[in-house]
Order: structure tokens, then C-alpha cells, then sequence
């Protein structure tokens, strides 16, 4: 079952790339804190996410932040390696904070799994943005189907 809007944030272990490597995060403690959105991709270096959904939040990041955001999350099924190299690859900085889900956990945890076997990426994330208050989720967007429409960064700046 989903997480939904006035649900707690799963917290799971999780990855960000750190300065002597991979660093073991609680998605409790990385989210929950303060205004933070959240959004999800399939994966890192695939066409839709590499071309319109992250490059849209690298461009608006601080128009995001503007409206009070913390911290802003780009999560998928991916290692800690992947994640940093495409951070890197998309000019992210210090706005976008990439979260590794490498075994699905958080991606589980949340409710929100995608089978991507038939595309060759086996288990991966729905694409999704929640927008999640003090540890609380108080919007969530799943999309429905392949498109980047209500979890765009646009979509996110019209609900902040």
C-alpha cells in the first residue's frame, strides 16, 4: 500500500555520496526535518529523467527553495556511484541532495515500486514528488503512466 498525504516518512537506510565515499543515511532523519521535497525517477541516465524531470529542479532549484523548501531530494533505485555521477552529469551542486536507493528499500518502504522488467531495469521507483513537512508527508503526485507531468518542479512550485 502507498504512502498518503498525513503519513509518516518511512525511514530506511539509504546512501548519499560523501567525501570518502558512500555514507549510510536514515531517510527519517534526511527528511524529516523542516520543509523538504522529494521527488523519485525511475533512474539515473534514463532519457526522461536525464532530459526533463531533474534538469527541471537543477534550473529551478531556487525558485523552490524560495518558497521556503529546505531541502530538495532526488531519490532512485540506484547505488551511491550512479547517483553522484549523475548529479555531476546535471550540474545539481549543492541544491539537489541524490539519494541512493540501491536495494529499494525506501522505494519499498514507500509503497511506490515500479516493475521495470519488461524495460530491462527490473525493480525501480514509481516517479513521483511529495512535498513533506517536519517528517510528515502533506502532498504526494504519482504519475500515472510515463509522463513528467504532476511531479514536475513546475507542478511542485504551483502546490509550495
Amino acid at each position: 500500500m502507498a504512502i498518503s498525504t498525513g503519513d509518516k516518512v518511512p525511514d530506511v537506510e539509504a546512501h548519499v555520496m560523501g567525501e570518502q565515499g558512500p555514507q549510510k543515511v536514515q531517510t527519517g532523519e534526511l527528511l524529516g526535518e523542516g520543509k523538504v521535497v522529494l521527488f523519485a525517477v525511475p533512474g539515473a541516465f534514463t532519457p526522461g529523467c536525464s532530459k526533463v524531470h531533474l534538469p527541471g529542479f537543477v534550473e529551478a532549484a531556487s525558485q523552490v527553495k524560495g518558497k521556503g523548501v529546505d531541502k530538495i531530494v532526488c531519490v532512485a533505485v540506484n547505488d551511491a556511484f550512479v547517483m553522484d555521477a549523475w548529479g555531476d552529469d546535471q550540474g545539481v551542486g549543492e541544491d539537489i541532495v541524490m539519494l541512493a536507493d540501491g536495494n529499494g528499500a525506501f522505494t519499498e518502504a514507500m509503497g511506490l515500486v515500479m516493475d521495470g522488467s519488461g524495460f530491462g531495469l527490473g525493480t525501480r521507483s514509481r516517479r513521483y514528488a511529495a512535498i513533506i513537512e517536519d517528517g510528515v508527508v502533506t502532498n504526494l503526485d504519482v504519475e500515472e503512466g510515463g509522463g513528467i507531468e504532476v511531479s514536475s518542479c513546475s507542478a511542485v512550485l504551483e502546490r509550495l
